[in-house]
């Protein structure tokens, strides 16, 4: 399987999951190679010949091939893609200038959607799974961040579409996070405390929470696919 962003946070937590429950690994990172190197060295330590790391800026749309071809010649075979790494940044209405935009959507949307289109044919011949990290945002916009909303929609649209386009070999859907794990610019305690308060269940989630939604979407979800499975303690049943 390919994680992508696998390096830090809920994209580490995925990877570790993916790995206990016996998945050899080909984890992406773009810039945290010293985090993804402690990762690898720690899951080989558990389970040695079992990952492959691979550094990629995924908006270099020339760079997305060779990831699915090193996958593929390491492992021999693919059988699960989780698109997870994002760009998430605020956008003021206003100021928005074309390279937020681009680097926005080419993280979201760009990138998910060629990694797809590149991993089809293997995933096909292993009637594997996609699974898109996305995000409650998508449906219900946060103010001030326009395009990353935008962007994480498209993202969402895509994987309506491409589980169309991929079945019946192929089942994509996607995780769309809650409140997990606050984004690391956000120090605002009495913020994260209301939108705690707003959410039925009364807490944050946990990565582990997100994490096994994709291996249950991965590898025992057989008759799912165009789904988005909200796991936000209830967050957008209560506006």
């Amino acid at each position: 399987m390919l994680v992508t962003g696998a390096a830090r946070r809920i994209g580490a937590v995925i990877a570790q999951t993916l790995h206990a429950a016996g998945h050899d690994l080909a984890l992406h990172c773009r810039n945290s190679r010293d985090d993804l190197d402690q990762l690898i060295a720690n899951l080989e330590r558990e389970r040695p010949d079992s990952t492959l790391a691979l550094q990629a800026d995924l908006s270099d749309l020339t760079q997305i091939p060779s990831l699915i071809e090193a996958t593929t010649q390491r492992f021999g075979r693919l059988d699960g893609l989780v698109n997870n790494a994002s760009d998430f940044f605020a956008t003021a209405f206003g100021e928005v200038a074309s390279e937020q935009w681009d680097r926005l959507f080419a993280s979201n949307a760009r990138a998910p959607f060629f990694l797809a289109q590149a991993a089809a044919p293997h995933l096909k011949e292993s009637c594997g799974a996609i699974v898109n990290l996305l995000d409650i945002y998508a449906e219900r916009p946060l103010a001030g961040y326009s395009v990353y909303c935008m962007a994480k929609a498209a993202q969402a649209a895509m994987t309506h579409a491409l589980a169309l386009d991929l079945g019946p070999e192929v089942r994509v859907n996607g995780v769309a996070p809650g409140a997990v794990m606050w984004p690391e610019t956000d120090s605002d305690a009495v913020h994260q405390a209301r939108i705690v308060e707003r959410t039925p269940l009364k807490r944050t989630g946990r990565p582990e929470e997100i994490a096994d939604s994709v291996l249950w979407l991965l590898r025992d979800a057989r008759f799912v696919t165009g789904q988005i499975i909200r796991v936000d303690g209830g967050r957008t049943l209560a506006g």
